[in-house]
C-alpha cells in the first residue's frame, strides 16, 4: 500500500478571480489590443515631420517626387474609378434640388411670359389712344381752338331714342352745357348736361340733333339732322337754304358755326356727300351725308374750350401745346 504525498490540486481560477488578482479586466485588455501603443504613435509622428521637413521644397528636385509620382500611378486610377462611381450617388441631391430649381425658374417663366402676352394685347390698345391724342392735338391747331381730352366711359341705351354718350369730364374741369364736341375726325355732338364728374354728349345721328353746315367749297349753308343709326347704316342729312343749289356727290360739309361758339364752333368737318335726292313738289334737294366720326366707336373725344380754361385737368392749346392743370 502507497501513500500519496502529492498537494491536492487546486481548482482552477475563474476569470473574476484572475481579474482581482492581476487587476486586469477583459475590457481593459480589448481596449489595450485596439489602441496603437505610444511608441508607434510617436514613430509615425516623427515619421510625417521628416516627410514634411523633406518634402517643404515642392517640385521635381524634391527627393519624395518619385514616390509621390507612383502612388499617383497607383492609385490615380482607383480614385478615378471609385469617383465614377460613386458620382451618380453623390450628385443625386444636387439633381433632385436642380429639378426643383428648374420647376421653379419655368414658373417663373410662365408667369414673365404672362405678363408679356397681356402687355402684348394692351399695345395696340394704348397705340390707339396715343394716335387719337395726336389726332386731337392736330385737330386743335386745324381749328384753332383750346381742346379738353376726355374718355366716353358710358353710351346710352337705344329704348331712350336717343343718341348720347357720357364722358369723363364735367363741370370740375370746365365743361357745360352747349359746347362742341369733337375727335380726330370731325364733330362728334355737342355738350348737354354736365354733373361734377361727367357730361352728356348728344351725337350728331341723333334724330333730334340738327346743326348748321357749310358746303365747303361754294359755301352754301344747309341744315345737318341725324337719322339714329350708330354703326354701317348711319348717315346725316343735309338740306341747304337755297333751294335751286344741287349738291354734289363727295363734297365736305363743315360747321358753320353759332354765335360766340355755342353750341358750335365753326370749321368742324361733319360728313360727305354720298347721295342726292330731288324733292319734285318742293323743288328741292337733299343730300345724304356720310359722317367722317365712327359713332360705334367713340373712345377719346376734345371738348372745346375757351383757351386759358381753369380746369383740372389737361387742355391742349390752339397752338397744340398741352398745359397742365
Amino acid at each position: 500500500m502507497s501513500l500519496d504525498t502529492m498537494p491536492p490540486r487546486r481548482p482552477a481560477a475563474t476569470e473574476d478571480e484572475r481579474a482581482r488578482r492581476t487587476g486586469v479586466t477583459d475590457r481593459t485588455e480589448a481596449r489595450r489590443l485596439r489602441l496603437p501603443s505610444r511608441s508607434l504613435v510617436v514613430a509615425l509622428v516623427l515619421a510625417c515631420v521628416t516627410l514634411m521637413v523633406v518634402d517643404h521644397e515642392r517640385g521635381p528636385d524634391s527627393p519624395v517626387e518619385p514616390v509621390r509620382s507612383v502612388a499617383g500611378e497607383v492609385v490615380g486610377p482607383a480614385e478615378a474609378f471609385v469617383s465614377a462611381g460613386l458620382r451618380p450617388v453623390l450628385d443625386l441631391p444636387d439633381q433632385l434640388r436642380s429639378n426643383q430649381q428648374l420647376r421653379s425658374d419655368v414658373a417663373a417663366l410662365e408667369s414673365e411670359n404672362d405678363t408679356l402676352e397681356g402687355a402684348l394685347r394692351a399695345t395696340g390698345y394704348d397705340a390707339q389712344r396715343v394716335a387719337a391724342l395726336e389726332d386731337l392735338r392736330a385737330v386743335a391747331g386745324d381749328l384753332g381752338y383750346a381742346l379738353l381730352p376726355a374718355r366716353v366711359i358710358a353710351i346710352g341705351p337705344a329704348q331712350s331714342f336717343g343718341r348720347t354718350v357720357t364722358i369723363d369730364a364735367g363741370r370740375d374741369a370746365g365743361l357745360g352745357p352747349d359746347m362742341t364736341v369733337v375727335n380726330g375726325d370731325g364733330l362728334v355732338g355737342r355738350v348737354t348736361a354736365a354733373t361734377a364728374q361727367t357730361a352728356t354728349v348728344r351725337l350728331a345721328v341723333d334724330t333730334g340733333f340738327t346743326v348748321g353746315g357749310r358746303v365747303g367749297e361754294n359755301m352754301e349753308l344747309g341744315f345737318v339732322r341725324g337719322n339714329g343709326g350708330l354703326g354701317g347704316d348711319g348717315h346725316l342729312d343735309l338740306e341747304l337754304v337755297d333751294e335751286t343749289v344741287v349738291p354734289r356727290e363727295g363734297q365736305t360739309v363743315v360747321t358753320w358755326g353759332s354765335e360766340g361758339g355755342a353750341p358750335f364752333v365753326s370749321g368742324v368737318p361733319i360728313g360727305e356727300v354720298t347721295k342726292v335726292y330731288e324733292s319734285l313738289r318742293e323743288t328741292s334737294y337733299r343730300a345724304e351725308l356720310r359722317p367722317y366720326v365712327d359713332y360705334s366707336s367713340l373712345d377719346l373725344v376734345g371738348v372745346v374750350v375757351p383757351s386759358g380754361t381753369d380746369s383740372a385737368r389737361p387742355v391742349i392749346e390752339a397752338d397744340r401745346s398741352v398745359r397742365m392743370p
